[in-house]
Formats: structure tokens, C-alpha cells, sequence
């Protein structure tokens, strides 16, 4: 294999990884701007080599947020993705090639680029009847009974519409809605959404329409479709758009030359600072409808319409201080402490510093003027220092050598980019950070003990530790500040119900580090009870199934501590599950060892998570991609066209769930 294709291969599963995370998961790992240079790159390499040339290259499609467990729709028109652009000279290139093709006058009609979800309606005799998800372009998400509790869409329209029409748009969700999400998010010990767009994707995938409707989507409506359109001219669709009652944008502009163009992005890279929700660039569509027609598209994108993307946002700023977070852990966080400066539709103060070794990289002095940047993400970051103006007497920052709340020197494990503090049986954000892990939804799920009253019950010597929870008594609760009676009886109620928590929780909730959900099931399928997790060396863990070196390593030293090896004692006398359930125990089987599943579509008997358990206690292992590794496809209704195709292609067998139910038995 030679060194392009090696490159090419790799370019391909880095974004097809990209791709699964931003689409089915709403969880991106890297930015647009960083995913589009790769894309392209991998694009420029496929069209000087064709010899390397696949059909199901990243290059080759759109990107899918398809769901199984809603209805799949095809679409009447294909949503197709526009071209990005990132600098003014690919803007004129893109005008310069409408003016040539056309041969004729046109106009540009400009518009904001909102960084939403991107939205299908069907209208007929002027009522909502359907709303569709972009899916992989030829197909999305049937989301009608969600989409109709967005307050902007109508579900009725007025005036003079046509008898059948369908109108795209951007489902968004707000910045002030979003920063609100995320704080209650945070208080429930919920993962954060990463900005307002995967914020307002996850919202329309929910399977309560009430739940949706508490999240106060809105939506800009930018594109009409049909046969009978009420204009000649783009830009006379979305005025009669507006008449209809739709949300349509008051930025729209019809520019007749390509330095109004230049103009109007200009104007909104400063202005868009200042908008209620979030916008990642400028639309450029050609105004005519007959000239859109004439000009056409291309296999992914029309000719007529290009999206230029603005730069991450990025303001200068100056570094007051820079202090240090306890995890629960242990792992020491540096936050760079700033003066205000408004970022993204936010006031930022303060930014994560990650590590010592990002402040050695940046080498960062107090009283620096240091660039900032959002990006869409949650935390702003420093991606940069103006060293030209700084004080030749500023202090450099030095990463700490000793923890900032109980004195405890620091460590660090060769490979580890992290400090920790050892010290995690006494120090204070160690103890309440884990007690706070502890009682959250996914592990031991004890009502009424938030972050607060955690912090509460600590700070009045009622808890020292996770076990210490158990020995709470009622008087004691009560009489703390803003508990009472009612509160307290919840709290024990909690904690006594919680005593049938599964084993894969009771060992996820014990905090140790690197045993996530998924590595406690592995755990606890593999060694059944305590007394075998606990007395298992880490060449012994090591072999299990997806539990690497580092992960068994940290299992044995969590157990080979006295104090933590008490703990379990305490927590088993108390009545907590050491072990996993007989009826799972029977389950288990081999049956399935060493095969790849895969799951897609709908089932009648069983939940999907309901079948991964059973893969799981038959040996088996899941994933959520398709590849030449997969052993077979556990298939149901409405399985996604993308994965029967690929299926197909690389000839894997597909079983129905009655089939696997009999494989199984």
C-alpha cells in the first residue's frame, strides 16, 4: 500500500468518525472550519488520485442525523449541502463563475447562515402536515409532532398560499435558552451541550413532545419549493414567506454587485455578535429562479447558492489570574481568570487551561493580553498571547506544585497529561465530588442530594465519604438550612430504594477513575461480584474485553487501597448489590463471543438497549458502525437506507429479531 492511499484511508475514517459523532451522536469533536479543511483535503487527494476513488468516501455523501426510532420520510426535492467558502477571493471566484455561465444580469441575494438544525415542512390547504429532519439528504426524521410545538412555525397558514408547499428552514435554539439548559444540565450532573446547535438537534430528537416544547426552540424559515411558488425571484418567495406567517430573517439583502456582497459580509461579521441566536456565516444565493434552474447543481450542491463561513470569533482580552479546580478525581484544571469581553452572544470571564503543559505552550505571564476563542464551544479557550505588548516584569505562570485545597504535592503518571492529587480520602472537592457522582441519575440515583446539599451535609461533619450517606438520620437532615422534614424523609426514601441499584451502577458510582458506564457493565459481566473484581490483578483485568492496561492498572490500585476496599465493606453491609443479578447470571453465554453486531432499526419484542443487554451477556459485542469487521446486522423496521446499502456492499448478513432470538435462545 503506498503512502497516498495509507493517507487517504486514514483521512477517511478520521472524518468518517467525525461525521457519526456530529450526526447521529450531536456530539462533535471538532470544529466546522477544521472538519471542512480536512474534507477538502481528502477531496483534493481523491481527484489527483481516481485510482483510490470509493463510492462510500466521506466526499461522496451527506452527512446523516437519521434516528431509528423515528419514522423515515423521503424527501420530494433532495436537501442537498452548499459549498463553504472562507475568504473573500472564493466568494468573487463563485460570482465570477455565476456571471460567466449566466452570460447574463443576476442578482445575489445574502442572507445569515444560522447554526441550527436544518428543517423540512410540507403545508397542504395551508396546514402543517409533516416536518422532516435533513437526514442524509434523500431522507430524514419524521419529527412533526415535535416541530409542532415550536411557537414560530405556524401550523396554520394565512393569505394567499398555495394549495401544496413545502419551506425549509433552521431550527434554533436561543442563546439565553441555551446557557439556561446548560446550567440545569449541570446542577443534574447531565453532560452539557456543546453549543446551541447540537442543544436544539438533541431538543427535536426527544421522544416527548412535552419535553420539547419546554426547551423554547425557534426557527427562521430561508428557502420555498413547489410548483406554484408565489414569486419569479428568491427573494419574492421569502417576502410572501412572511406574509404566510413564517419567521423569515430581516437581514435578507438583494445585492446587484459583488462589492455589495463584500459589504454585507462585512457588515455582519462584527454585527452578528449582537444577534439573540447563533450564526456561523452568510448564504450567497443567485435571486432569479429561472437563472437557479438554468445554472443547475452539482451531485452534492446546487450551482446557484455557496455558503461563506465566518472564522471562529476571537477577541483580545488580558489574563488577571489563573486558579486551579479540584475534580473528583483529583485532577488539577487551570482556569485562566479574565477581564469581561463578550464572545459568541456571551459575557467570557474565565477559560480553561486544560494542563501545564498548554500554559508551558502558550507561556502565558500574568497581565498577558491573550486571544480568546469560542467557536461554538461551551469554554472558551486561549489560542493565543500578544507578546509584543507585554510587561517585561510580568510574572510567568507556573503550574502548582501542591493541591490549592489540601496541600497534598502534586503527581503526575508518565504518559498522563494531568496533575493529580493523591490525597483523595481527605480532600474536600475529591470527597463531595464523588459523593455528588454518586447519588447522580446514572449511578445510585438519590433524589434530593444535589451539589448544594451535598456540600451541606459535609461542611456540618453528617458525611464523609460515600458510605457515610447510609448513616444518615432524618433529625439531622431536618434541621439543616433549607432541607426540612419533607426533604430529609426524601432523601432516605432515596437512599433505602436505592439499595436494588443494579452491580454495573453500584461500580460505576464508586468514582473510579477510568471505569465509565460502559467499562463497569464490561467489569461486571466479565467477574460477576466484588470479591472477584477486587482480588483480580491488572494483567487479569487486562484481558477482559475492551479494558485496556491503563484501565486495569487503575482498578487494582483503587482496590489495593485499605481505605476504598472498607468502603465497599460499609457500602455491602448497608445492602447494596455486590453482584449481578441471578437472572442475569443465567443469562450469560459465550454464544456470541467474538462477534461484532451491529444494531439498526425498530423491534417489536425488545428495546434496542434491551438487545444490546443481551448481545452483551452472550459474548457479543456492539457497535454502531458498519464495517468489514461486522459479524451481522441485527436488523429491524425502518433500518437506515445508508447502512442496508453499505450492508450490501460488503456483504454482510442480516438476521431479524426473532432470527437472533433463536440464535440466542
Amino acid at each position: 500500500m503506498t503512502n497516498i492511499e495509507q493517507q487517504i484511508l486514514a483521512l477517511r475514517e478520521q472524518l468518517n468518525n467525525y461525521n457519526y459523532h456530529y450526526y447521529v451522536l450531536s456530539k462533535p469533536l471538532i470544529s466546522d472550519f477544521e472538519f471542512d479543511k480536512l474534507l477538502a483535503e481528502l477531496q483534493q487527494l481523491e481527484n489527483e488520485y481516481p485510482q483510490f476513488f470509493d463510492p462510500n468516501s466521506p466526499t461522496q455523501r451527506v452527512g446523516s442525523d437519521i434516528n431509528q426510532d423515528f419514522t423515515q420520510v423521503k424527501h420530494i426535492y433532495p436537501m442537498l449541502s452548499l459549498g463553504n467558502t472562507y475568504n473573500e477571493g472564493e466568494v468573487a471566484d463563485f460570482y465570477n463563475r455565476v456571471a460567466k455561465a449566466l452570460n447574463a444580469p443576476f442578482e445575489i441575494v445574502c442572507e445569515l447562515k444560522y447554526d441550527g438544525t436544518s428543517i423540512s415542512l410540507i403545508y397542504e390547504n395551508g396546514s402543517l402536515t409533516r416536518a422532516v429532519t435533513r437526514g442524509d439528504g434523500e431522507k430524514g426524521d419524521d419529527v412533526t409532532a415535535n416541530v409542532r410545538t415550536i411557537r414560530s412555525i405556524p401550523l396554520k397558514l394565512q393569505g394567499d398560499y398555495p394549495d401544496f408547499m413545502e419551506i425549509r428552514g433552521e431550527i434554533l435554539m436561543p442563546w439565553k435558552v441555551f446557557e439556561a439548559l446548560n446550567k440545569e444540565r449541570e446542577a443534574q450532573e447531565e453532560p452539557l451541550f456543546a453549543n446551541p446547535r447540537n442543544a436544539a438537534s438533541g431538543s427535536l430528537k426527544l421522544q416527548n413532545a412535552s419535553e420539547v416544547a419546554k426547551r423554547k426552540l425557534d426557527a427562521y424559515l430561508y428557502y420555498m419549493l413547489g410548483e406554484n411558488l408565489p414569486a419569479d425571484t428568491h427573494a419574492g418567495c421569502l417576502q410572501a414567506a412572511a406574509k404566510f406567517g413564517f419567521k423569515v430573517s430581516d437581514a435578507v439583502k438583494v445585492c446587484k454587485t459583488l462589492p455589495e456582497v463584500m459589504d454585507y459580509i462585512a457588515y455582519w461579521d462584527t454585527e452578528r455578535k449582537n444577534l439573540p441566536v447563533a450564526t456561523d456565516g452568510i448564504v450567497l444565493k443567485v435571486n432569479d429562479l429561472t437563472q437557479q434552474k438554468n445554472l443547475g447543481f452539482t451531485a452534492k450542491s446546487p450551482r446557484w447558492a455557496i455558503a461563506y463561513k465566518f472564522q471562529a470569533e476571537r477577541a483580545l482580552t488580558t489574563l488577571q489570574s489563573v486558579s486551579y479546580q479540584v475534580g473528583r478525581t483529583g485532577a488539577i484544571t487551570p482556569v485562566a481568570n479574565l477581564d469581561p469581553v463578550q464572545l459568541s452572544g456571551t459575557v467570557v470571564k474565565r477559560a480553561s487551561l486544560h494542563n501545564a503543559d498548554i500554559i508551558n505552550q502558550l507561556d502565558l505571564h500574568i497581565g498577558d493580553k491573550v486571544y480568546v476563542e469560542k467557536g461554538g464551544e461551551i469554554i472558551p479557550k486561549i489560542t493565543g498571547v500578544e507578546t509584543s505588548i507585554r510587561d517585561l516584569f510580568a510574572e510567568k505562570v507556573e503550574f502548582i506544585t501542591v493541591c490549592p485545597e489540601c496541600g497534598t504535592l502534586l503527581v503526575r503518571d508518565e504518559g498522563e497529561a494531568a496533575h493529580y492529587c493523591p490525597n483523595e480520602a481527605n480532600c474536600p472537592p475529591q470527597i463531595k465530588g464523588k459523593m455528588t457522582h454518586f447519588v447522580s441519575r446514572k449511578a445510585m440515583n438519590i433524589d434530593g442530594l444535589g451539589e448544594e446539599t451535598i456540600d451541606l451535609i459535609y461542611r456540618n461533619g453528617l458525611a464523609k465519604n460515600i458510605a457515610d450517606l447510609y448513616t444518615l438520620k432524618l433529625i439531622d437532615l431536618a434541621l439543616l438550612d433549607r432541607l426540612g422534614d419533607k426533604s430529609g424523609r426524601k432523601i432516605l426514601t432515596s437512599l433505602e430504594k436505592s439499595k436494588s441499584v443494579p452491580f454495573e451502577r453500584v461500580l460505576y458510582s464508586l468514582g473510579i477513575r477510568y471505569v465509565g458506564e460502559t467499562v463497569a457493565k464490561k467489569l461486571a459481566s466479565a467477574l460477576e461480584n466484588i470479591d472477584n473484581i477486587m482480588s483480580a490483578t491488572a494483567a487479569e483485568l487486562a484481558c477482559i474485553d475492551e479494558i485496556g492496561e491503563v484501565i486495569a492498572q487503575s482498578v487494582e490500585d483503587y482496590f489495593k487501597e485499605p481505605t476504598n476496599r472498607e468502603l465497599v465493606e460499609r457500602l455491602r453491609s448497608y445492602g447494596l448489590q455486590m453482584e449481578i443479578s441471578k437472572d442475569k447470571a443465567a443469562l450469560k453465554t459465550d454464544k456470541l463471543s467474538g462477534k461484532i453486531i451491529v444494531i439498526s432499526g425498530t423491534f417489536e419484542k425488545h428495546s434496542r438497549e434491551e438487545l444490546k443487554e443481551l448481545i452483551e451477556l452472550n459474548g457479543g459485542k456492539n457497535s454502531s458502525s458498519i464495517s468489514s469487521k461486522t459479524s451481522f446486522i441485527l436488523a429491524g423496521d425502518n433500518m437506515g437506507p445508508a447502512k442496508e446499502e453499505k450492508a450490501n456492499k460488503l456483504g454482510i448478513k442480516m438476521i431479524s429479531e426473532d432470527e437472533f432470538l433463536e440464535l440466542i435462545k
